[in-house]
């Protein structure tokens, strides 16, 4: 179960780190033609096209953390969760790059939404296992938690007030 653990992590950082960087590239490039001036170039990234794939890819790497942080039926909801951000980032791609005209940009043009969707798929298959099997993976360590104040709070505050009134506390 571990390495199902490790595999989704990993699937959902790359994947959306992917996304991320794929997104902010250039997608396409249109030149406008003005006789007598230097050509127009216009850069459109894919998060000119499609704003939204930036905030979708940042909600997948903060839902990366908390996988590690959270657990149980927590921690399976968060799956779903990433599942669909990643298949909205890959949709997302698909859509922005229907609607835009590569021109320019040549090859790159296509790569990078490719690898928008591909970074979608990604995160989606590392939220899918984490919604099947996240509540059978560890959890961060209880020391993490809030416990009870010790018992013996209550002599250290003696300690400090008889500080205060000015005695001793060492000379008893």
């Amino acid at each position: 179960m571990r390495r199902d653990h490790l595999t989704a992590v990993a699937s959902c950082l790359a994947g959306a780190g992917l996304a991320l960087f794929a997104a902010t590239r250039v997608w396409a490039v249109r030149v406008e033609q003005r006789p007598g001036l230097t050509d127009l170039r216009t850069e459109q990234t894919g998060a000119d096209v499609q704003p939204w794939l930036i905030g979708l890819a940042v909600v997948a790497l903060a839902g990366t953390g908390a996988l590690l942080a959270t657990r149980g039926v927590a921690r399976r909801v968060l799956g779903v969760l990433l599942a669909l951000t990643g298949a909205g980032v890959a949709a997302g791609a698909v859509l922005a790059r229907a609607g835009v005209d590569p021109g320019a940009a040549g090859p790159a043009g296509s790569a990078w939404p490719v690898a928008c969707v591909l970074g979608g798929a990604a995160v989606a298959v590392g939220g899918v296992l984490a919604a099947r099997h996240g509540h059978l993976w560890s959890a961060m360590s209880s020391r993490y938690e809030r416990r009870p104040a010790p018992a013996s709070l209550d002599e250290g505050r003696e300690l400090w007030d008889a500080l205060d009134r000015g005695d001793d506390p060492t000379a008893r």
